[in-house]
């Protein structure tokens, strides 16, 4: 009888990483970007292991993306994963925008980014909407932030990530104006908005997480409501995930109102979203 012989557990980190982006929705070309990354990074040290020749270079990344595309979340999930991989020595993210970085006067700007780059020291600095930076003009003290960015990162890339986010267009101009940055960041991740299937499996995976459930009739109105969101060009539809959250919170309330107006207090009232709490909330949002 021929003996079947089970193929080698896969590395951790690699298992962890599948297990983390099943639970997200969509990004599928996002998704393998990152683990074409985490591979690199995990075969890389078998090199070293091995006495072979093992290349380093800086991951510090763009994420172009409108809002609720998942940019933050990812970057919390590489930050985890790249310490398991002793690449971070932390694994934490520190999550920024500009009034966070940007002084008052000439020099206050380097400090207060020097200071959040020894906080994310072992861990992931995540600036959004990073192309606020470099609005101000020449005499703005953004430009000031950036520079002390650029030194930093070459000066401490083994132990610290600079992931710079934002809207496409915003992000593709901002490194017009700064043609030197392209170069140091050597992976550029694109985040699609969501389509509508999408977004209705991200509404139903918001509900289970809240222990809520949804009438049919009232997955189909969010469904219309969404797709005519999209279509007519709604600006909160660009939200993506963050819209989806939104709506689902107003209906939540709407559904607060109803209970205690009739004095519905069982588990299952308690639990479910009815197409009148769809409709209520998506009247009070218009």
């Amino acid at each position: 009888m021929e003996k079947t012989i089970d193929p080698p557990p896969l590395h951790p980190t690699w298992s962890n990483i599948e297990k983390e982006f099943s639970q997200l929705v969509g990004l599928t070309e996002v998704k393998e970007m990152i683990k074409h990354i985490v591979a690199w990074s995990i075969i890389n040290q078998k090199r070293k292991e091995a006495g072979l020749f093992a290349d380093h270079h800086a991951l510090h990344m763009l994420f172009r993306g409108n809002p609720g595309t998942g940019k933050t979340t990812v970057a919390r999930i590489m930050a985890k994963q790249l310490c398991d991989l002793n690449i971070l020595s932390k694994g934490h993210l520190i999550e920024v925008e500009r009034a966070d970085l940007v002084g008052e006067y000439i020099g206050h700007t380097a400090n207060k980014t020097r200071e959040l780059i020894k906080k994310s020291m072992g861990g992931i600095l995540f600036i959004d909407e990073a192309y606020s930076l470099a609005r101000g003009g020449e005499k703005d003290f953004g430009r000031e932030a950036i520079d002390t960015l650029v030194k930093h990162m070459e000066d401490k890339k083994d132990d610290f990530i600079l992931i710079l986010a934002g809207y496409g267009t915003e992000m593709d101009n901002f490194l017009k104006l700064n043609p030197g940055l392209r170069g140091r960041f050597p992976h550029v991740v694109t985040f699609p908005d969501y389509s509508v299937d999408e977004l209705m499996e991200i509404t139903k995976k918001f509900c289970r997480e809240k222990e809520f459930t949804l009438t049919s009739a009232a997955l189909d109105r969010i469904s219309v409501y969404l797709r005519s969101s999209i279509y007519s060009k709604n600006a909160a539809a660009k939200d993506n995930g963050r819209f989806v959250r939104n709506t689902i919170e107003s209906i939540i309330r709407a559904q607060a109102v109803r209970l205690l107006k009739n004095q519905l207090f069982t588990r299952q009232d308690l639990m479910m979203l009815t197409d009148k709490d769809v409709l209520t909330a998506l009247k009070e949002n218009d």
